[in-house]
């Protein structure tokens, strides 16, 4: 592979104006297949093959498909809305909504029982034909306005459901993390030409990252917040795989190479990381596609298609950017330092470094102990949000469980019996607020009843009620002669998603580290540097899930642990390559165990922690974000990479390589015949 990206690197820069062209032609292609083929985004959750999905494709076909939202009208001040002024009020909103276009039904808060005890609250329910997705931009905003009557008479008036939901903007705040990076890269290479070269390399694979993502809304159901997720990984990694060519490039030119064979080595030894760390994180991030969500897994397609863009943009236009920059770019070795002293200092104490490495990490993921997942519902909206204030005023008003009703499914030759049955069942369980009256279709073998649970949608008690409603099937089963039961609804789908993403985490877990393994063992030719690397991740994990527990509320997202998981590793496999490849290129050339340790080690230190800086700034500038999901992601990276970079992989790691000496190095000598001889060496 070396020798192949060492002729991909020089022929970038001896053909750089045709390598720009044809960068620039890309994006143009993109830029108009994006304006032209693009779609809407989808945040609806699937999980085919599932009771709950299975019970709500009978819904959709025995009664029709449709969607709703929920107008929440509050009277301020105490007063209650059964005076006459105020049902009037209400009263003329219902009708602007009856109006409103595409609207199939609208329920009165009179009629329909949904005034709350106390007269402060009620709630109108808005029907639509068909999924979210085909109510138009127009429909939504005739929504608002037709409620905002009610609002222009003095009532509180706040909107819920998903046809509500809008797609967030950027809050802009991944800029305040592109700043950081310029400064770090500025004293990393003191030369702003060379500072800016990764930033610009960064931002083209974004560009053309979310240009793709945009193109494949138009084919796939991708949610709103993927082109989020793939600017935060495109800018890190981007910056990344580029920040350690670009220093293997100077070191280079330091030796007195011209600018053709600087890049040709810089890609040829550099590069040939970057390929494997790319590939550990474009695995780990495809193998999403294990847990057979489809949402997930087009997510994880996404991010990782991002990836391999910034892999590719680093081994050819960056070559490319290094011929039209010349020699500004500046020659600067990169070893010694403060890196090799710091890795000496490690090598000298390493027993004590071991130990302390492990006592912190220990600390840090105590709290991942009481780690909980769900997924979010609108009580996990933005504060100040209207999906967030007609959530917290229902469930005042209501009851928590009014947010998430649960819906129940009956099928059999004469659905009548078995659904009453089903239903005094169903209203004696222990938890249940009220369930209302069955509802049969036209053919008389299907039912539905909707159940308010006492407890909100994400908690425990909610998932032992659906779990409770399910074990009865077997009896209605036998006492109606062969009549089904089912759950569905929301709340019902999240908790059989949130179910399944667990289960599924720990045989993905073992995919990505077996590949990963393997792949570090081809192209490093050791049998312990894949163990260590691999363990390393696993604290590191554990202590991001243990800062999560310990800053954010519970219960986390339910994606959160899957996919904090699959960035993570991929992310400390790019540490750990970059790393152990230097300290394999002073092994090779003969130098003692830990001398190539603190030489390797040292040459790539102050390189890994400017990266490791600007992964935390990028990842912690989406700390802000309004969507649940992107913050609490970027929050967990960013304390995840800190604690891989500078305790794994600068302390842990080289304190180990230096306990074990040669031994680190060891390989069977059959497995040595079998494997491909791909690891880096050095040209």
């Amino acid at each position: 592979m070396e020798s192949v990206l060492y002729r991909l690197g020089r022929a970038c820069f001896r053909r750089r104006r045709l390598t720009l062209a044809v960068w620039a032609a890309v994006l143009v292609v993109l830029g108009v297949g994006a304006a032209t083929l693009s779609g809407p985004t989808d945040d609806a959750v699937s999980l085919p093959g599932t009771e709950s999905w299975r019970a709500l494709d009978v819904v959709d076909e025995e009664f029709g498909e449709s969607t709703s939202a929920r107008v929440v009208f509050t009277a301020p001040g105490g007063a209650a809305l059964t005076g006459p002024d105020r049902q009037s009020a209400v009263r003329a909103a219902v009708a602007a909504l009856r109006d409103a276009p595409q609207v199939a039904e609208v329920s009165d808060p009179y009629q329909a029982g949904t005034v709350a005890p106390d007269g402060r609250t009620a709630y109108a329910t808005v029907t639509y034909p068909g999924p979210a997705t085909d109510v138009g931009a127009d429909s939504r905003a005739a929504l608002r306005e037709a409620g905002d009557t009610a609002r222009r008479a003095g009532l509180d008036v706040e909107y819920a459901g998903e046809v509500t939901e809008t797609e967030e903007a950027s809050s802009g705040t991944e800029l305040l993390g592109l700043a950081v990076a310029a400064v770090i890269l500025l004293v990393t290479f003191r030369s702003v030409v060379a500072a800016g070269l990764p930033l610009l390399t960064a931002i083209v694979g974004v560009v053309a990252g979310t240009l793709g993502i945009s193109i494949a809304t138009g084919f796939l159901d991708l949610p709103s917040n993927t082109a989020a997720l793939a600017t935060m990984l495109g800018l890190a990694v981007g910056i990344d795989y580029a920040l350690f060519l670009l220093s293997r490039y100077r070191h280079e030119l330091a030796a007195g190479r011209d600018g053709e064979e600087a890049a040709g080595r810089a890609v040829g030894s550099a590069g040939t990381a970057v390929v494997f760390a790319g590939l550990t994180v474009v695995i780990a991030l495809a193998a999403l596609a294990v847990v057979g969500i489809p949402l997930l897994a087009a997510m994880g397609v996404a991010a990782a298609g991002t990836v391999a863009v910034a892999v590719v943009l680093s081994l050819t236009l960056l070559p490319a950017l290094f011929g039209v920059a010349g020699r500004r770019i500046g020659p600067r070795a990169g070893a010694g330092g403060r890196g090799e002293r710091w890795t000496r200092s490690v090598v000298g104490h390493r027993v004590v470094a071991s130990l302390g490495c492990a006592v912190v990490v220990g600390l840090l993921a105590v709290p991942a102990l009481d780690l909980r997942t769900a997924l979010p519902d609108a009580g996990s909206a933005p504060a100040g949000s209207t999906q967030r204030a007609a959530y917290d005023q229902l469930a005042a008003a209501f009851g928590p469980g009014v947010n998430g009703p649960l819906l129940v499914v009956v099928q059999g030759a004469d659905v009548a019996a078995p659904s009453a049955r089903a239903h005094r069942f169903v209203a004696g369980l222990e938890g249940v607020v009220v369930a209302t009256p069955p509802t049969a279709n036209r053919a008389g073998d299907t039912a539905m009843f909707s159940v308010v649970p006492a407890t909100a949608p994400t908690s425990d008690a909610t998932r032992d009620l659906v779990h409770a409603i399910r074990a009865d099937r077997a009896g209605l089963s036998a006492a109606s002669g062969g009549a089904t039961l089912a759950v569905t609804g929301r709340t019902a789908i999240d908790i059989d998603v949130s179910e399944k993403v667990n289960r599924a985490l720990r045989p993905y877990l073992a995919i990505v580290l077996g590949l990963a393994f393997v792949l570090l063992t081809v192209m490093l030719r050791s049998i312990l540097i894949p163990i260590k690397a691999v363990l390393g991740f696993l604290m590191s994990v554990a202590a991001s899930f243990g800062a999560l527990v310990l800053v954010f509320p519970s219960p986390l997202d339910s994606f959160l642990p899957i996919f904090l998981v699959g960035v993570l590793f991929g992310l400390a496999m790019d540490y750990e390559v970059f790393l152990v490849t230097r300290v394999r290129e002073e092994h090779l050339r003969g130098a003692p165990p830990d001398d190539a340790v603190v030489t390797g080690t040292g040459y790539s230190a102050r390189v890994v922690t400017a990266a490791a800086l600007i992964m935390i700034s990028i990842f912690a500038s989406f700390v802000p974000s309004d969507d649940g999901i992107i913050r609490t992601l970027g929050f967990g990276l960013a304390v995840g990479v800190a604690v891989d970079a500078l305790l794994i992989r600068m302390t842990l790691g080289p304190a180990v390589l230096s306990l074990f000496g040669r031994a680190v190095w060891w390989l069977p000598q059959w497995l040595a015949r079998f494997l491909p001889n791909g690891g880096v060496r050095h040209l």
